[in-house]
């Protein structure tokens, strides 16, 4: 049976993911402390360093991705961990729980969602002008118990963007079945966004328009869109509200409780980088 993107988090791999993430922040907190205490000799080699690590941890209202319900409406704990180098080259995990795949299919226990991504992104200088590009890979992964016969969600996109100033064009391509629709395989999703700072109390616009396209899946493309503010409120944090919604069919997007998962949305969430 095909999988749609659409059981609650079981509580032990929430409470597992949790737990991860934040033992972890408090070592990439220590870590971030001692390359800023610009007192002792290691602290101005670590500020120097070509090499940079960071954390994050985010409570969300839900997980929207792509416009499309993630978690049935309940709050999302989400979190990961980024490399970067000088010369633009980065690698990344992120996670989230989710609920979709036990909402598609009672037999499946899929709780949380992996993502491990890798790409290099700098800046190239055309016409007088400084653009930003950005190429990779990225992995979606759902460990988990799935049926016998069941296309599993697994999914792996190649993404390549480009932009300038706070507009940033990307596509990305599926080199396998999309999210556990069968016979998927090059699907593409093309979303241009901007981050528009305002000059006001420190707020960034944030404007969002993607296209999904199913292959094979008749019915399944649609449109998703999205309307928010960011708020950087200093120490690392940092608090969105958004208006997101979508022109999903609901004949597809309709989850197994009756919920349909494309439906307009305010969300909100905050962030700790450290």
């Amino acid at each position: 049976m095909t999988a749609s993107r659409f059981d609650a988090p079981r509580a032990s791999a929430l409470s597992l993911l949790c737990a991860t993430l934040l033992s972890a922040a408090p070592a990439a907190f220590a870590q971030s402390t001692a390359q800023e205490g610009g007192a002792s000799t290691d602290a101005v080699a670590a500020e120097a360093s070509p090499h940079t690590l960071s954390a994050n941890v985010t409570l969300a209202s839900e997980y929207r991705y792509r416009g499309l319900m993630q978690t049935n409406r309940r709050p999302a704990i989400q979190g990961g961990f980024d490399y970067s180098h000088s010369s633009g080259f980065y690698l990344g995990n992120w996670n989230s729980s989710i609920s979709w795949l036990g909402d598609s299919n009672a037999k499946v226990s899929a709780p949380v969602e992996m993502d491990f991504y890798g790409g290099f992104k700098n800046t190239f200088t055309l016409g007088g002008l400084e653009w930003n590009y950005d190429v990779g890979a990225l992995e979606y992964y759902y460990p988990g118990d799935y049926p016998s016969g069941y296309t599993r969600p697994y999914t792996t996109e190649l993404y390549g963007g480009i932009g300038y100033g706070p507009v940033f064009l990307k596509y990305s391509h599926a080199v396998t079945n999309l999210f556990g629709f069968a016979d998927s395989k090059n699907s593409y999703y093309v979303d241009l966004s901007a981050n528009v700072p305002l000059d006001f109390w420190g707020l960034t616009l944030n404007a969002h328009v993607g296209y999904q396209k199913v292959k094979n899946v008749t019915d399944a493309s649609y449109t998703d869109w999205k309307l928010g503010l960011t708020k950087d409120l200093g120490k690392g944090f940092a608090l969105a509200l958004a208006y997101i919604d979508t022109n999903a069919n609901k004949s597809v997007y309709t989850n197994v409780p009756g919920r349909y998962i494309g439906k307009a949305t305010a969300f909100a969430s905050i962030t700790k980088t450290f």
